[in-house]
């Protein structure tokens, strides 16, 4: 069975809203958490603009450019508690690069940013090919092609 999660989406001023929103059907994002999830969650997802994504990035993580996922873990027990912020610009421009769907390329962050939420991390190699395991067993089991 599959963890509770308690979802808000949320979507700033970002140019052309409906593709992004097409792309992010709340019952669909909620889904990939979960499926990414060990425990019952509260997870903020926003879709920002480039300079919401910059000024945020600037501030938390001292990288002076929007990025395409952020990760802010707030609690791992007894209930995760975060906020995953996505830069509509970067995600769109990434996917088309990438010749992946603005949803598969979605779906693939918000799965990255989950499992960050709870403690997974990339910084070393040994710890970057598990992370990218373990997205690629959640990404199939959602029936996506390997994000990598």
């Amino acid at each position: 069975m599959l963890p509770e999660l308690t979802l808000s989406l949320q979507f700033s001023s970002v140019a052309k809203p409906d593709k992004h929103r097409a792309a992010l059907p709340r019952h669909r994002v909620k889904k990939w958490i979960r499926h990414a999830l060990q425990t019952d969650a509260e997870i903020t997802v926003r879709i920002v603009d480039a300079e919401e994504g910059q000024t945020l990035n600037r501030e938390y993580r001292k990288k002076d450019y929007a990025t395409n996922v952020l990760t802010f873990d707030y609690t791992q027990e007894p209930v995760v508690t975060a906020d995953l912020v996505l830069c509509a610009p970067v995600v769109a421009k990434e996917a088309k690069e990438q010749k992946k769907t603005l949803e598969a390329h979605y779906a693939h962050l918000i799965v990255h940013g989950t499992l960050h939420a709870q403690g997974w991390d990339h910084e070393l190699e040994e710890d970057a090919q598990v992370m990218e395991l373990r997205e690629t067993e959640i990404m199939a089991r959602l029936g996506f092609k390997n994000p990598y």
